[in-house]
């Protein structure tokens, strides 16, 4: 039979160490640029020693690692560059933070090895799991939008292309996602909240579709994204 305190203070004891991780890696970076280290590098050697999965900071819930599974780098990002916000070029936060575009370019390999092994795998589930996944709603939205006689309202374009990716009703899915999230039953979403719940849509889509369309639907919504990256329309 297990002891509840025993597991409380084992907790305790695993909260404690991620609090202490995460001083480190704030303090890191503030040596790091301190010591005239570039502000990025020394982001990124922050990011791989943060321990913490989500945290309440400045009364806003940061969720770092969603579903215990996709790692939100940029919000992370977001949070430490807050502790050096003053070093940071405006410019260079702004390119970062909100356009995915850091002032130093890597390569795949290079951004694995500066996240660790774990961390990059976790990304590569937020990657695949919440900004595909994200993709695919919007190219079933275009689907939509071009194939109707009349023109929809957005929120009629929403709800048909959340019945020809998932195969149900929008209300339904996210009635599903609040339960199981033990949420309260409400329409509108937090950020973080819709991130989590486009992760859980990610999931159940590849439980619920055969894999060919699941191919298919991964092609789709890469394609709009390439097309994005590429400053044409979809």
């Amino acid at each position: 039979m297990n002891n509840p305190t025993s597991e409380n203070n084992e907790g305790d004891k695993k909260q404690a160490a991620a609090l202490a991780g995460d001083a480190r890696a704030i303090q890191h970076l503030k040596d790091g640029v301190k010591n005239g280290q570039g502000w990025y590098p020394a982001l990124l050697e922050a990011i791989r020693l943060w321990r913490s999965a989500e945290e309440n900071y400045n009364g806003e819930r940061y969720l770092y690692l969603i579903g215990d599974q996709a790692f939100d780098w940029l919000r992370l990002a977001e949070r430490l560059c807050d502790e050096i916000k003053d070093e940071i070029p405006e410019n260079e936060l702004i390119n970062l933070l909100f356009f995915d575009r850091p002032p130093l370019k890597l390569t795949e390999a290079e951004f694995k090895q500066a996240l660790g092994p774990a961390k990059y795998r976790a990304y590569l589930n937020y990657l695949y799991g919440v900004l595909i996944e994200q993709a695919l709603v919007m190219a079933s939205i275009y689907e939509v939008r071009k194939a109707s006689v009349i023109p929809l309202e957005s929120a009629e374009e929403a709800e048909r292309a959340y019945r020809k990716v998932y195969q149900a009703e929008l209300a339904v899915l996210l009635d599903a996602f609040q339960t199981e999230m033990r949420y309260p039953q409400r329409k509108s979403l937090t950020q973080t909240e819709m991130k989590e719940f486009t992760y859980w849509l990610f999931k159940y889509r590849v439980k619920t579709s055969e894999k060919p369309k699941i191919a298919s639907d991964t092609k789709k919504a890469l394609l709009l994204m390439y097309r994005k990256m590429s400053g044409r329309s979809a």
